[in-house]
């Protein structure tokens, strides 16, 4: 394996003899929690370095050759292989080898913009803070498969869940990949894509001990026809000077701005918008650009399709002409979709997104209907009632109308209301029917064991592999609490 690590520097070798020995010896240790027997997270110190203002970014290693690079694999021009990348049968394996001076680098970034490694900063929120900066990409090999993508971009990523992990001096830390966001310095890695994808996110599964809601939540979408990025399980090591080190089970997550459009519309043209706060709850008269962060056609500073639906939801038509007013909502607006798409929340519960936080969704405004739609993002909180208050009921009882008036006026209306149990019934009988999410759950969680149970301490947010076990009993448990839910909800209707 990884012969080609050594194709451009000998030293290397040593390293891919450590990199077995290390998988090896996980899938030894991993059989003593296959009897669902608990087991310690392995120990293991994480050290960070303290800050050094010596470290150097400057690109001097551009003397390469791309070796490795095939169409099929490396080109722009190859069309994304979904059956090799998100293959939900197998737990697939990545290698980043990033130099010592660059990955210090990343470490001092997060210490300017969250302060010291493990330790939790005074501020509003119980310690965190408001950080609109991304981190800092810095280039790094990335190895799957025996093949070598070349001077990738990697950056952590996220948001509270980044600030908490490093608070609490976890080292499994979610990345951003972007294949060829150094093209500019490496003329070698022009348009360089990995097996057609051009970015992904490296989730963490941030506070989650089964390691299986970011995934589960995305086929669930996916099963019920909603717009969803594509996800599968993959092991994570990094080379970072002292030899590969596990960095834990992630779960990989195709990008909404890249792949998504242009597969799952007929072309990824329209706007496409990532709200965030103020304006993104749609309270009446909130409307802020900036609040609605464009992620294509950045350069055309025209919103006119997010205040034509701020617009279309709150005129007044909807006391006095309800028809009217449905039928100008639903000329800028895929309602049904939204609707589909609060059947599908409703049911499997997170309380991390549109009607609690106003955040983690996408609106595209899709050009072969000019309407925009909802597409959601970030899962790894779902399929429990969780925390802030918990979940939506199904009849939203509990939803602060005023400030979350997208769904709050839909569902007032008779109409949608009826298509929003509709869907209920259809998605609580298919794509969250109990036994077939169960059996994914089963066929999931005997797949990812062997790489969660064996996650190290200081890389993982289990304590021992029993957190597990027990977390899959609590899915399952969701699951059928869920049906019997939906059935007492309609049953009231």
């Amino acid at each position: 394996m990884f012969s080609h690590i050594s194709s451009n520097n000998q030293s290397q070798k040593l390293k891919q003899l450590l990199l077995l020995a290390t998988l090896s010896l996980s899938f030894i240790i991993s059989g003593c929690g296959s009897d669902n027997t608990e087991t310690e997270i392995v120990e293991e110190e994480v050290v960070i370095e303290e800050p050094s203002d010596n470290v150097s970014n400057e690109i001097t290693d551009t003397d390469f050759e791309t070796t490795d690079w095939t169409d099929a694999t490396h080109s722009k021009s190859a069309d994304p292989d979904f059956d090799e990348v998100f293959d939900n049968t197998q737990v697939k394996r990545f290698d980043f080898v990033v130099t010592p001076e660059r990955w210090q680098s990343m470490l001092d970034n997060m210490t300017d913009l969250y302060g010291e490694f493990g330790q939790r900063t005074s501020g509003p929120g119980g310690g965190l803070s408001d950080q609109d900066e991304d981190p800092i990409f810095v280039p790094s090999d990335v190895y799957y498969n025996d093949k070598q993508w070349y001077r990738v971009g990697i950056r952590f990523k996220g948001n509270s869940s980044l600030q908490t992990s490093w608070q609490q001096g976890i080292l499994k830390l979610s990345f951003k990949l972007d294949f060829d966001e150094f093209e500019d310095d490496y003329p070698q890695i022009d348009n360089q894509r990995f097996y057609g994808f051009k970015k992904f996110s490296l989730k963490n599964n941030y506070d989650d001990q089964s390691l299986l809601r970011e995934k589960v939540a995305a086929d669930v979408y996916k099963r019920a026809g909603i717009a969803v990025s594509n996800t599968a399980f993959y092991a994570l090591y990094i080379d970072h000077g002292n030899g590969p080190e596990y960095f834990g089970l992630y779960t990989l997550v195709e990008e909404i701005d890249s792949t998504v459009l242009e597969t799952q519309f007929v072309n990824d043209d329209g706007n496409l918008y990532k709200p965030e706060d103020g304006g993104a709850n749609f309270v009446e008269g909130s409307f802020n650009t900036d609040n609605f962060e464009k992620k294509t056609n950045e350069d055309d500073e025209d919103w006119s399709d997010i205040i034509a639906l701020f617009d279309a939801l709150h005129d007044e038509t909807r006391l006095n002409d309800p028809a009217t007013w449905r039928t100008n909502l639903e000329a800028v607006f895929d309602v049904d979709g939204f609707l589909k798409y609060l059947a599908v929340t409703g049911i499997i519960q997170n309380w991390d997104t549109y009607g609690r936080m106003p955040h983690n969704y996408y609106l595209y405004n899709n050009p072969e209907t000019s309407k925009l739609t909802w597409i959601p993002w970030d899962n790894n909180e779902a399929l429990q009632n969780g925390k802030m208050g918990g979940s939506l009921a199904l009849d939203f009882s509990n939803l602060e109308s005023s400030n979350w008036p997208l769904i709050a006026k839909l569902y007032a209306d008779e109409t949608y209301k009826a298509r929003y149990n509709n869907y209920l019934q259809d998605i609580i009988g298919d794509a969250f029917e109990t036994n077939s999410i169960q059996g994914i759950y089963s066929d999931y969680s005997s797949l990812v064991e062997p790489y969660a149970t064996t996650e190290l301490s200081g890389f993982s947010f289990l304590n021992s592999s029993n957190n597990f076990y027990q977390a899959i009993e609590k899915l399952n448990e969701h699951a059928e609490s869920r049906s019997e839910e939906v059935e007492t909800y309609l049953n009231s209707q």
